[in-house]
């Protein structure tokens, strides 16, 4: 990592600029500008999120806003309304409001004396959503954006559901971190005495996100909104598009290139969820700020800098490493193609036989998969971080609680890009089931690495916006499309698809135990072949100097843990987001938090699933402290899903304690 000083314009910064919005609120906002931008007006890039830009995100944003500034731009970090210092209450994810407010803020933006009249947006996870959402409302100022680990389906590739099934593990996890991310205050250093009235609406007024999500188990309009994948056509400005291969939302890239009429760019990296200059695990890193500065020159400022002759979609191609929870840098190369979908990636069928997967189709030869409960403790995080217990370890102990079909030893490498799916022809003896696919890397030391996955709520099996419940005794084909992958196979190694009827804690098991009886089915790979396209190598990654604040160590020895208590056949995973830990920063503001996911689960009973989440954090400066607990919970029955949420909290030694609980029918999960 290079920190860079010597930039072309001097900064300067301006902190909690307030902008009005249609109804008469107001969004907190802070400002890095060019110094002689007031005389020399610039184009402004904005990135627009609920992560509190004054503690949560302000590490972060140090790295880029000014280093933006420095190279002619305003570069604007926008707290969501009900977030932060903003006014108002967040009520839920990518609400119509948010995207009103955004339009607002653009407005009001373009017509500053330091702005040409010109915008941009950008973000990661949140902030690449709504500049998507944002872009599709065609705003008259808005000229382009990057949006990296996003999505443009909410329902199908977000944390909240996962091929049909309830995403456990973040649709509890997320959920539990927004109840405890939306209670904190705002500062009184900034909103004055008004702090106590604000954080008490904030506190009271908008129910558990997990309710509504819970309430909403098929693909209907309340998922359709914000879903920029409903009319790509709506999208006319140019779109950068980035992901990772460890990032969930990776999928994206691939579906805006082969779907958005304008101008598209796609780039995926070897990344977890992080932007890609960002010098976390896996890597490598790349000079990200400068790739992205190429394109908001080009089309921002009318500068021919290249980027669009470069190939519509980059791609590391990773090659085989030892299965580990956490690597530095993963082996592999940059590829390119000249357009998506490209002419030179083909799809190549197996076939699933009594033999393993073979090239050509045998007769069929009938396997059973009733997968033990616990089946998935060694999936990895949904989310990874780049912490040290992220990514998936050795799969052997997952494969042998699955059905596996191997190919023969290769006889040469085999490259993918794009998609991979499974069709099976199975039938299932209940009226609802799950069947799960990954596929994997065997070396030749035995060894099994994940290189994608996916899954499939069988009563979805027609679309998620409809529920048919399975009728036993019937054989159908179903198809599981898996997460886009960019991968070597290499020379005498083994592909493997491994079929389960469980992973948690990523699926809420169906309340009764399904067995699957799979006849026959066929892997369907995305095989690329060679072109001449080689991208330009990339910069070192670049940042602008760091933010001077004191961070505690974290802690990392219960990022994640699993245990078996043999006397009642209960598994659980304990694990830490480790989002951040504690910190001071410069203007004295102590920021400090923990938190803490729970999954439990017993052989034979689905119904003992269990989520729970706490969170403890504590905000002071001076002689005003904040203390809070947050503590969420999931369970089910049959026929309901439960939900609880807690939030305790304490200010001048004064406790008060708000309490939420739900029974959402299970209608499809």
């Amino acid at each position: 990592m290079r920190i860079r000083t010597d930039f072309p314009h001097q900064i300067i910064q301006r902190d909690d600029v307030r902008i009005p919005m249609r109804d008469g609120a107001t969004l907190s906002a802070r400002i890095w500008l060019p110094a002689d931008a007031e005389t020399n007006p610039v184009p402004a890039l904005v990135e627009y999120l609920p992560y509190r830009k004054n503690d949560w995100t302000a590490v972060r944003d140090a790295q880029r806003h000014p280093w933006y500034a420095g190279h002619g731009y305003a570069s604007i970090r926008i707290d969501l309304r009900g977030c932060g210092d903003s006014d108002g209450v967040l009520y839920d994810e990518y609400l119509p409001q948010e995207q009103d407010d955004a339009e607002d803020a653009l407005a009001w933006i373009a017509d500053q004396p330091w702005c040409t009249g010109e915008t941009g947006m950008f973000g990661i996870s949140w902030g690449g959503f709504n500049s998507l959402q944002v872009a599709a409302r065609r705003p008259p100022s808005l000229r382009a954006i990057v949006t990296v680990c996003s999505s443009d389906d909410r329902y199908a590739d977000d944390v909240h559901y996962w091929g049909g099934n309830v995403l456990g593990v973040d649709m509890a996890s997320w959920s539990a971190s927004m109840l405890a991310f939306g209670c904190r205050p705002p500062d009184p250093a900034v909103v004055g005495a008004a702090w106590r009235q604000l954080w008490q609406e904030r506190l009271t007024k908008p129910r558990p996100f997990i309710e509504t999500w819970l309430a909403h188990q098929e693909r209907d309009d309340y998922w359709r909104q914000g879903s920029v994948c409903e009319d790509y056509a709506a999208i006319d400005i140019p779109v950068f598009a980035v992901g990772g291969w460890h990032d969930p939302y990776r999928d994206t890239v691939f579906r805006l290139l082969a779907q958005l009429p304008g101008p598209a760019l796609g780039l995926v990296g070897p990344w977890a969820h992080k932007y890609p200059d960002i010098a976390t695990a896996p890597g490598p890193a790349i000079g990200f700020l400068q790739e992205t500065l190429r394109w908001w020159d080009h089309w921002l400022k009318g500068r021919d800098t290249g980027i669009m002759r470069e190939p519509t979609l980059r791609a590391f191609l990773q090659e085989w490493a030892p299965p580990r929870p956490a690597h530095a840098d993963l082996p592999g190369h940059w590829a390119a193609e000249p357009s998506w979908p490209s002419p030179y990636v083909t799809t190549t069928d197996w076939h699933l036989t009594g033999h393993g997967l073979r090239a050509e189709p045998q007769p069929a030869s009938a396997r059973l998969v009733r997968s033990p409960l616990h089946t998935g403790v060694d999936a990895g995080r949904y989310f990874p971080f780049g912490n040290v217990a992220d990514l998936p370890p050795d799969q052997r102990a997952e494969d042998g609680r699955s059905e596996c079909y191997d190919t023969e030893e290769l006889t040469e490498p085999v490259p993918i890009l794009g998609i991979p799916q499974v069709d099976l022809d199975l039938d299932c003896d209940r009226l609802a089931g799950q069947v799960i696919v990954r596929l994997c890397d065997v070396a030749p030391d035995g060894s099994s690495t994940l290189v994608s996955r996916g899954s499939l709520n069988l009563k979805h099996r027609h679309g998620h916006h409809e529920v048919v419940d399975w009728q036993p005794g019937t054989t159908e084909r179903v198809t599981v499309p898996m997460s886009a992958a960019g991968y070597v196979f290499g020379a005498g190694h083994r592909i493997r698809i491994a079929v389960s009827s469980a992973y948690w804690p990523w699926v809420w098991p169906h309340p009764d135990i399904a067995t699957l009886t799979v006849h026959s089915g066929r892997l369907r790979l995305p095989v690329r072949a060679g072109n001449d396209l080689t991208p330009a190598p990339f910069d070192m990654p670049e940042n602008a100097p760091p933010l001077p604040v004191r961070s505690a160590a974290v802690d990392t020895s219960r990022e994640r843990t699993v245990r078996y208590d043999v006397a009642t056949g209960t598994w659980e995973i304990e694990t830490e987001p480790n989002y951040g830990g504690s910190r001071t920063y410069p203007d004295g503001l102590v920021y400090e938090e923990t938190g803490h996911d729970r999954y439990r689960i017993t052989e034979g009973d689905p119904l003992s699933a269990h989520a729970e989440s706490t969170w403890d954090i504590r905000m002071s400066r001076g002689d005003w402290s904040v203390r809070i607990h947050t503590h969420s919970t999931i369970s089910a029955t049959r026929e309901h899903f439960l939900t609880t949420n807690e939030i305790h909290c304490e200010t001048d030694g004064e406790p008060t304690t708000y309490s939420w609980s739900a029974e959402l029918p299970r209608t499809s999960a």
